[in-house]
């Protein structure tokens, strides 16, 4: 194999990779070993026959698919071992010669980690994130103790109100004609909830247990169910059950009923020491962005477009993860709310180029700094790993020592240098 190097415009380059007709003959006889049981032909038994009568028969492109992934797969990693780039994005091929007994030449263009040009980032001055807990925070969360605690009450001598839990009958059509989802019984409805189409919970307020009507909306024109998308619709409902929520009354009483306390004096003072370590820890996450954003903005890079893609495919990956955790597809997320992958995409572009800057600017950071991370860091990160997993320390160890640990070691050298930003920051 030889190479070429041709660096480009916006970090860009291009590997001109030559494999020998020698090498490339060999990758086409792997193809035909892979794909001989599925050729066929006559006076030979299925995968009996030779590769030059295959050749012959089917004809040389039948093998040179695969032949050409066999060869790119063998000579492109030690191309770019010997380029001696820090290639950051996937290779974009383009084929300039290829056949038997041809040398098989090929084209990959690729990105190139961008060189950083530092700005200040020892001293910055940020704003620092308050920490303060108020008397407002504390009435919050007794609030939302009450409402935790809250019980719900039937009600039959008034109409439907705001904030009302009710059991309802259902039943929709358009045009007179019954749609698939549009009918339940017992259905239970918080009004306000807007779980609902727009102006559906609105038409209920005022009516009584027992009251059947008619409520009229419109179907919104992103409506997931393209049939119904845009179009009005008639639901015959029914009420059958009203209850209200009734809030605890916030005494002593109430104090000592839900928490160790006897005094809502004390459970307040509790709630105040509990927000306040809460509000410190959330402060200094908030400190630290703010410092470590100031110093990518006093950076320059010029990241290229395939390093930009390949972040927003990972994000991508990432999201819908996190929506089949939930047991929702991409597909099932993207059909509710009438969303594109090409507008999820364009949604996460920003956020995909923050997040090189910042990994970018502080790898440098790490390198100016010369921040080292030592094997007995290393232990401190496999305790608290260990801690955090509830497993063995020596597992933890096991686990790095059969995989590679520099992924680690950056990562702890990377947080190293966060904390020494913050550290050097004016918080004002």
């Amino acid at each position: 194999m030889s190479l070429q190097v041709e660096k480009l415009e916006k970090n860009m380059a291009n590997l001109t990779i030559t494999v020998s007709a020698e090498d490339f003959n060999k990758a086409i006889t792997k193809s035909f070993n892979k794909n001989k049981s599925r050729f066929n032909i006559p006076g030979f038994r299925k995968g009996k026959a030779t590769q030059a009568m295959v050749e012959k028969y089917y004809g040389l492109g039948a093998l040179l698919e695969d032949a050409v992934d066999i060869a790119i797969d063998q000579s492109y990693p030690t191309a770019v071992k010997e380029s001696e780039l820090e290639i950051v994005s996937r290779p974009e091929i383009d084929i300039k010669e290829v056949g038997k007994d041809k040398d098989f030449v090929y084209v990959a263009k690729v990105a190139v980690r961008p060189e950083v040009t530092l700005g200040e980032y020892k001293g910055v001055e940020v704003k620092k994130a308050d920490a303060t807990v108020t008397e407002e925070d504390i009435a919050q969360e007794l609030s939302a103790q009450q409402e935790k605690n809250a019980r719900l009450i039937s009600v039959d001598d008034r109409a439907v109100e705001d904030k009302d839990q009710l059991l309802i009958d259902f039943d929709g059509s358009v045009d007179g004609v019954h749609f698939d989802g549009g009918k339940a019984e017992d259905y239970p409805l918080t009004i306000g909830s807007k779980n609902f189409i727009a102006g559906f919970e609105d038409q209920i307020i005022g009516h009584k247990i027992g009251e059947e009507f008619d409520v009229n909306v419109t179907f919104p024109e992103n409506y997931h169910a393209k049939e119904l998308a845009g179009k009005p619709a008639v639901f015959k409902v029914k009420i059958k059950e009203i209850k209200r929520k009734e809030l605890p009354e916030l005494n002593d009483e109430f104090a000592s009923e839900i928490s160790e306390f006897d005094t809502l004096d004390a459970y307040k003072e509790s709630i105040k020491e509990s927000l306040s370590v809460k509000k410190q820890k959330k402060a200094a996450n908030e400190n630290e962005h703010a410092v470590v954003q100031k110093v990518v903005e006093n950076a320059t890079m010029d990241i290229p477009d395939p390093m930009i893609e390949l972040q927003i495919d990972k994000m991508l990956q990432d999201y819908a993860s996190r929506m089949q955790s939930q047991g929702i597809s991409l597909d099932q997320y993207m059909q509710f709310t009438g969303m594109t992958v090409e507008k999820l995409r364009d949604q996460m572009r920003e956020q995909a180029i923050n997040n090189i800057k910042t990994r970018l600017v502080l790898e440098d950071i790490v390198k100016a700094e010369k921040i080292e991370v030592d094997e007995a860091r290393m232990e401190e990160e496999f305790a608290k790993m260990a801690s955090q997993y509830d497993m063995e320390v020596e597992k933890i160890r096991e686990h790095f020592a059969n995989s590679d640990s520099d992924i680690l070691k950056n990562d702890i050298a990377v947080q190293e240098a966060i904390d020494m930003l913050v550290a050097e920051a004016k918080l004002v």
